[in-house]
C-alpha cells in the first residue's frame, strides 16, 4: 500500500512538473524563416514563434558588420531576471544532450537582446539542426517556467540569403558619414584626393538611405584671394556638393547650403598646411 502511494505521488509530482513548463516553439509544419530586409544598409532574418513573438537576427552596415539578436516578445518582462540559453537537439536525435550556450538578461518592459558572439553561436547551432532554446521563470506566474525554442526547420535557405545580404553591406555606418570635413585644392572647387574618396562614400550611403531628413553643406576658404572672391568661391563649392547629392536622389528641399568665405578659420593662414585646413566643406547629415 505504501509502495503504491509512493508511485502515485511520484506520477503526480512528475505531471505537475511537466505542467509547470509552458513551451513555445514552431512545429515542423509551421516553421518559417524569412529575410524581411535585404539592402546595403541592413539585413534582417525573422522567425515567428507562435503565440509568443518573433526571433530576429540583424546585421547593419559598418566596418565589422556586427550581428545582434532580438527576442521580440508580445508580453515583455515584468521583472528583472536571466534566461538560460541552450542548444537543444531535435526530437529525431534521441540520446543527444542539450548544450549550454549563454544567458540573456531580461529587463523590465524590454525585449531580450544578445550581441555578436552569441548570435553567431545560435546561428551555427541552427545550421547544425539544433534548436536554440531560452528558459526562464515566468514573471506573471511564479509556479510556471517558460521555454522558447527556435526551430531549425526551413532554416538553411533563408540563412544563406541572410549571409549573402550581410556580405553586401556597406563597410561604414551612418555615424561614420553623419559629420564629415573635406578639403579643397588651392583656388579651386576640386576636392583633394582623399576628400573625393570620402565624398564617394557619402554618396554611396545616401543612395540607399531614404530616411535622410536634412543635409547641411557649409563651405569655407582660406584668406588668400580677396574676401568677396572667397565668399563667392565658398558658395560655388557648397552648390557643387549639393548638386552631386541631389543627383543621387536626395530631395533638393532637404539640402541646405551656406558659403562662409574667410569666416571661421580652424588654422592659421600663414602656413601652407594651415591654409589647406581652412579650405574645407563640412557636411552634416540628419535623420529623424
Amino acid at each position: 500500500m505504501i509502495r503504491f502511494s509512493l508511485i502515485a505521488l511520484s506520477v503526480l509530482l512528475s505531471a505537475q512538473a511537466q505542467a509547470a513548463m509552458r513551451s513555445y516553439e514552431a512545429s515542423a509544419q509551421s516553421s518559417h524563416w524569412t529575410l524581411v530586409e535585404n539592402s546595403r544598409l541592413q539585413c534582417q532574418l525573422n522567425h515567428e514563434v507562435p503565440y509568443y513573438g518573433e526571433a530576429i537576427f540583424r546585421a547593419h552596415a559598418s566596418k565589422n558588420k556586427a550581428l545582434n539578436f532580438n527576442l521580440d516578445m508580445v508580453v515583455r518582462p515584468n521583472n528583472y531576471d536571466l534566461a538560460a540559453l541552450e542548444a537543444v537537439p531535435p526530437s529525431w536525435r534521441p540520446g543527444t544532450h542539450a548544450k549550454a550556450l549563454a544567458s540573456m538578461e531580461l529587463l523590465r518592459q524590454f525585449d531580450g537582446e544578445l550581441g555578436d558572439s552569441t548570435a553567431w553561436e545560435m546561428l551555427s547551432e541552427l545550421e547544425k539542426g539544433n534548436h536554440p532554446t531560452f528558459y526562464y521563470q515566468d514573471w506573471r506566474n511564479a509556479r510556471d517556467q517558460v521555454s522558447v525554442g527556435l526551430s531549425s526547420v526551413n532554416f538553411k535557405q533563408a540563412y544563406w540569403a541572410f549571409l549573402q545580404c550581410r556580405d553586401g553591406l556597406l563597410p561604414f555606418s551612418f555615424e561614420d558619414i553623419a559629420f564629415t570635413v573635406m578639403n579643397y585644392k588651392k583656388n579651386s572647387s576640386e576636392l583633394t584626393k582623399s576628400s573625393k574618396k570620402r565624398l564617394a562614400q557619402i554618396g554611396e550611403y545616401l543612395k540607399h538611405d531614404k530616411e535622410i531628413e536634412s543635409v547641411m553643406i557649409s563651405a569655407y576658404t582660406d584668406s588668400y584671394g580677396g574676401r568677396w572672391n572667397n565668399l563667392e568661391l565658398s558658395k560655388r563649392r557648397a552648390a557643387a556638393i549639393a548638386e552631386y547629392i541631389k543627383e543621387l536622389g536626395v530631395d533638393e528641399g532637404k539640402l541646405v547650403t551656406t558659403g562662409f568665405g574667410e569666416k571661421r578659420h580652424v588654422a592659421p593662414n600663414e602656413t601652407v598646411i594651415g591654409r589647406g585646413k581652412n579650405r574645407r566643406v563640412v557636411i552634416q547629415i540628419a535623420k529623424p
